[in-house]
């Protein structure tokens, strides 16, 4: 059996390559003759350049520049072709401020324009922005002050979900909670958000996408950038569905398969891939709170939790690439041929 392993990163628990690496391992203790297939994936969040980089090759530029809360962080971005890939949780990414740290008002993405300055000062004919795991609500503010609204080449705004960027399914209400933000900082943060884009562009906030990395997809439209899907952009530059051509099952899987998945995340991205051709989709999550008539309907056969195979989410924490192995060892003794 052609086993297809394409799973996004988990959280800050393990990168894109080593989940994929844990599945494939419990996979194979439980059926050994089964050929597998790796393709870890990215939606444009955390792991972007890196997944790109294993992939397509190229050369990284390391820069430092201002992280979320105003400290020097080091960064990289990918140069392949004369496109420069950014990946901009690695200047402003919820991962860099620890949870007694995080200030959601005061989060900046003035380091992603610095990445993308730095991409621009290189000649690059186009820069791709990999949009997702921020720590930052501002609007892209703070990028907009350091690139300015001048001359660009070609911008593409690679998100990881749909949300616009304003109400109940926006940036704040949405995302601000798990950046920190009580339900005082929400209201603030939405209040800001509407008298930035009333200032500067009311027609960008209701995009797709507009909302995405704290709205930071709204300050990339308002330098005339164009919206793809992350999952989408990362599924076609890897080669993901001449990897499916052959394969009889795809796994993927990601920290947390809940209903943000379902809005252009990259598990239902492959899973739509999988449906087009008629292959059975998995999802392997940390935890798992998606019903099944829901994830059904986005092309998923069945998805299977760490935490309930673990018995606890300390257990799942604790070990995380042994108790993702564990959960693809049982997996596998009841999908593999």
């Amino acid at each position: 059996m052609r086993v297809l392993i394409a799973p996004d990163c988990f959280g800050g628990t393990l990168t894109a390559p080593e989940a994929a690496q844990a599945m494939a391992d419990g996979w194979r203790a439980a059926a050994p003759a089964d050929e597998l297939v790796l393709r870890p994936l990215t939606d444009g969040g955390p792991g972007f350049v890196d997944v790109l980089h294993t992939v397509l090759g190229g050369t990284l530029h390391t820069v430092t520049v201002t992280g979320p809360l105003g400290e020097p962080v080091t960064a990289t971005w990918l140069e392949h072709e004369g496109t420069g890939y950014v990946e901009s949780a690695q200047a402003n990414g919820l991962h860099l401020v620890g949870k007694p740290d995080r200030r959601p008002l005061d989060a900046t993405t003035r380091g992603v324009g610095e990445l993308m300055v730095d991409a621009r000062a290189a000649g690059m004919e186009s820069i791709v922005v990999g949009l997702g795991g921020s720590s930052t609500t501002d609007g892209g503010k703070g990028m907009l002050e350091v690139t300015g609204t001048g001359d660009w080449p070609k911008l593409i705004a690679a998100t990881d979900v749909e949300n616009p960027l304003l109400g109940e399914h926006g940036a704040a209400h949405t995302f601000g909670p798990q950046k920190g933000a009580s339900p005082e900082d929400v209201a603030e943060l939405e209040r800001r958000l509407a008298a930035w884009s009333d200032e500067v562009g009311p027609e960008h906030r209701d995009k797709p996408g507009a909302g995405a990395a704290g709205g930071l997809g709204f300050g990339l439209f308002l330098l005339g950038a164009t919206r793809v899907s992350g999952a989408g952009l990362v599924r076609d530059l890897t080669g993901l569905g001449r990897a499916m051509a052959d394969a009889q099952l795809v796994l993927t899987g990601e920290g947390s398969f809940d209903w943000q998945s379902l809005r252009g995340k990259l598990v239902t991205s492959v899973a739509s891939a999988a449906a087009d051709r008629g292959l059975p989709c998995l999802v392997l999550a940390g935890q798992v709170s998606v019903g099944k008539r829901e994830a059904a309907a986005a092309g998923i056969e069945a998805s299977f939790a760490v935490v309930d195979h673990a018995g606890s989410v300390e257990a799942a924490f604790a070990d995380p690439a042994g108790t993702l192995a564990a959960l693809a060892t049982d997996v596998a003794r009841q999908w593999s041929a």
